[in-house]
């Protein structure tokens, strides 16, 4: 039998790398072939090990470099390069931002290609560190061993952190995290320790054994915490051990959750969460408004950019009292809930229904009376009879998921023919594609990235489209 001997891909020496690209890679360019460096900055100069090839582009890692960019920085945390986060971290900011925009104007002109104003200088965060309100970590049984534990096998291989990329059964024991304040690193790290001094087992995802599953830290600019743990089968004397001896240690966590999840998948969406101590929520301000997090809530992760973002959409609308407004991908009607005092009334859409009932808590909260909240696939609810029952709207905001706005839901934007759509989007080529779609009837007046996502490559846009 013929035996089969893996084909060595080429290495490319001295290789420029010239631009940013997609997934937080950069790009260099060998005679006619595009190839993305996983571990470069625009400006190294390197030896490329290409690991995939395709026709027409291919993917490599620098092995070696020359001359190193002015564009680099060092790296803050010791998990960088491995874990898979924060992975312009070894580049200043004032080029992450750079890339950003040109990431923007990139996608608008190439993929949307219509007539565009200039684009506004992107929002740069005010914090580049500790800005996210909500992580989730991973116990595992299986650490990922780096040059920095290989020693630890001996000890323990049990780790609390992130998913490794590509690797879905090894989890990176994370020590320092700088997404989120403290005391998140402070929680973390004790729960793994008062684990492993009390043999508590980590939980093994190939073979579906352990007691310990996951871990959600949130917190809030009130000051507020929540913490959520859960369990893969329930064990009383175990779990109370666990979260008494964490609401002693952190009598600031405001509330302390818990679940029992054995399925096959770690989604909270059909569990039932229970309160072990302290509120079964957390509450955040924006303005005078005040909206209320559940543990399946969703809410944008960094509050102080979400406040930002949701200012450039409420100016970008200039509403007025007579104004009707429709939010499509309402999600928890934060943007509904913000607006709701400018306009008439607000209706707000959205396919999740856990995801409603917390926009219309957030109206009540907030003694919000002009607005209305409907659950349901966007192409099914976004529908004529809609329209005649709730009226016709002015202004349009729109916040979908990264797969952009069905045919459906733009072909029937393009019927109503609302005075003005405001678009905001996570995913600036989906976003270009709806734009060309919609560019038979309306004209985009104005462009405002925002930066929520320091040391990524993900980069928010808000486009306000004008009826011709």
């Amino acid at each position: 039998m013929r035996k089969f001997v893996k084909k060595q891909l080429p290495l490319f020496e001295n290789v420029a790398i010239t631009d940013a690209g997609a997934e937080g890679k950069s790009v260099a360019k060998v005679n006619d072939l595009v190839v993305f460096v996983q571990n470069a900055v625009p400006g190294d100069v390197a030896d490329l090990q290409l690991t995939l090839k395709k026709k027409n582009y291919a993917e490599a890692r620098a092995t070696k470099f020359h001359q190193f960019s002015e564009k680099r920085t060092d790296a803050i945390c010791s998990h960088f390069g491995i874990c898979g986060g924060c992975k312009w971290q070894n580049m200043q900011y004032e080029w992450q931002l750079f890339y950003k925009q040109k990431q923007v104007n990139d996608h608008l002109t190439r993929i949307g290609k219509i007539a565009l104003p200039t684009i506004s200088k992107i929002l740069p965060s005010t914090q580049t560190e500790f800005y996210r309100n909500k992580l989730e970590f991973t116990f595992s049984n299986k650490k990922w061993l780096t040059d920095m534990n290989q020693n630890d096998v001996q000890e323990s291989m049990n780790a609390l952190g992130f998913h490794i990329p590509q690797r879905y059964d090894k989890i990176l024991d994370i020590e320092k995290c700088y997404l989120q304040a403290n005391p998140s690193n402070a929680i973390r790290n004790f729960i793994r320790e008062y684990s492993e001094e009390n043999k508590l087992s980590f939980f093994d995802i190939k073979s579906q054994e352990g007691f310990l599953r996951t871990l959600i830290i949130r917190s809030s600019s009130t000051g507020e915490l929540m913490v959520l743990l859960s369990f893969f089968y329930e064990d009383v004397e175990l779990r109370t051990g666990l979260l008494a001896n964490l609401q002693q240690k952190f009598p600031e966590i405001s509330s302390l959750l818990y679940t029992i999840n054995s399925k096959g998948n770690d989604t909270l969406q059909d569990l039932t969460i229970h309160c072990f101590y302290g509120k079964p929520f957390i509450n955040e301000k924006m303005e005078e408004l005040t909206f209320r997090i559940g543990p399946k809530s969703f809410y944008q992760t960094n509050s102080q950019q979400a406040y930002e973002l949701y200012k450039i959409a409420r100016d970008f609308a200039a509403l007025s009292e007579h104004d009707t407004v429709y939010d499509l991908y309402t999600g928890t009607g934060t943007i509904a809930n913000f607006i709701a005092k400018q306009v008439k009334k607000v209706i707000g859409i959205e396919y999740v229904p856990e995801a409603i009932e917390d926009a219309k808590v957030n109206s009540a909260i907030n003694q919000l009376t002009n607005t209305s909240f409907f659950a349901g696939d966007m192409s099914k609810v976004f529908t004529d009879k809609f329209i005649e029952e709730n009226g016709k709207p002015d202004v349009v905001i729109t916040d979908p998921p990264r797969a952009g706005m069905s045919a459906d839901v733009i072909e029937k934007l393009l019927q109503i023919e609302a005075k003005k759509i405001v678009y905001v989007s996570c995913n600036v080529a989906t976003q270009a594609r709806d734009l060309a779609l919609l560019d038979v009837k309306y004209n985009v007046t104005k462009v405002q990235p925002v930066d929520m996502f320091p040391h990524t490559h993900h980069v928010e846009n808000v486009v306000l489209l004008e009826l011709r």
